[in-house]
């Protein structure tokens, strides 16, 4: 009698363990060597979404190196042969995502900051995330205006990009329309360095452009770009930072208009392991969801200016201003 107890106590527990049973999810992360966890560099923030999916989400988490010019296909194929769940890219390389992902259907890859509709073979089992920086430059560039109002003479902001790309031009649209709500009649200027590494050129680029009367200048050129906020400080004018918050680099620092990749990872990772990461889609951030928005506003900024920095926030979220996008 209690030998039959026992036995159904026992078939009991196994069919309640199958029914509750969860397998640990496995999560890659395919980065380039010398990453570190951090807000200050752009794989550093998505490194440090991915080690708190791995501390709140209780995935089991790997990392594989690549060199920054080796094809990463390599490495995104070894995870999937080893049945990692979710395999995220953390580079811009969405065609060589597509072509793994296509040899593994059982795989979901997550693109970071590309849309999944970046190449032409769209896999099913790819999702992408799409950040809106159009919201966070119109912020940055409503606030520059702002800013540049209270100087004497005629008003200009202008901002230093790299290339003409959707990549780039995103953060100059979203700046320039912030700019003319702010002050119709402002003059907002973009140049081109065609360059992201050599700061040289774009510190001579800005330098133009603060020769020119620009009191506000908007870098979206990426290391070269550190050349154009080194100018402005050198000018004493206004520096905006991009991607990342730059208020580190000094009081010149009006603001940044960042992008909050670190939220984005950890949310997609959260969105797969309670099966809401639906692939063949993008995952959108933006203002409403903290995806994008602005970095530490200068302490020299008055409150009367910044709650009209918030206003025009708050009513981006509810759709009564429309921020121009670019695709």
């Amino acid at each position: 009698m209690v030998l039959a107890a026992l036995l159904v106590l026992a078939s009991v527990a196994v069919a309640g363990g199958r029914a509750t049973e969860r397998r640990t999810v496995r999560v890659g992360l395919v980065a380039h060597p010398g990453i570190v966890a951090t807000r200050r560099t752009y794989e550093g923030q998505v490194l440090l979404g991915f080690l708190e999916a791995e501390r709140k989400l209780g995935v089991e988490g790997r990392i594989a190196y690549i060199a920054p010019t080796q094809d990463p296909s390599g490495a995104l194929e070894s995870l999937a042969r080893q049945r990692y769940d979710l395999i995220v890219a953390a580079f811009p390389d969405p065609p060589a995502v597509a072509a793994v992902a296509k040899r593994f259907p059982h795989v979901r890859f997550l693109l970071i900051d590309a849309s999944f509709k970046a190449y032409p073979r769209q896999a099913r089992n790819v999702a992408g995330t799409v950040y809106r920086a159009e919201e966070a430059g119109y912020l940055a560039g409503y606030l520059g205006a702002l800013m540049e109002d209270r100087r004497p003479g005629r008003h200009v902001i202008s901002a230093v990009a790299g290339f003409p790309y959707s990549g780039v031009t995103r953060w100059t649209v979203g700046y320039a329309a912030g700019a003319r709500h702010a002050d119709p009649r402002i003059d907002v200027r973009t140049n081109y360095s065609y360059d992201f590494a050599n700061a040289a050129k774009c510190r001579r680029l800005a330098l133009h452009q603060i020769g020119e009367g620009s009191g506000v200048v908007f870098d979206v050129a990426g290391a070269c770009g550190l050349g154009a906020l080194s100018a402005a400080h050198e000018q004493h004018v206004w520096g905006v930072g991009v991607d990342i918050d730059q208020s580190y680099l000094g009081p010149h620092i009006l603001t940044s208009a960042v992008i909050n990749l670190d939220a984005g990872v950890f949310q997609s990772i959260d969105r797969f392991v309670h099966g809401k990461l639906a692939g063949g889609r993008d995952v959108v951030f933006d203002l409403q969801n903290r995806g994008v928005g602005l970095g530490r506003i200068n302490a020299r900024v008055p409150q009367t200016i910044r709650r009209r920095v918030d206003v025009v926030r708050r009513k981006i979220i509810a759709g009564t201003i429309t921020v121009p996008r670019v695709s």
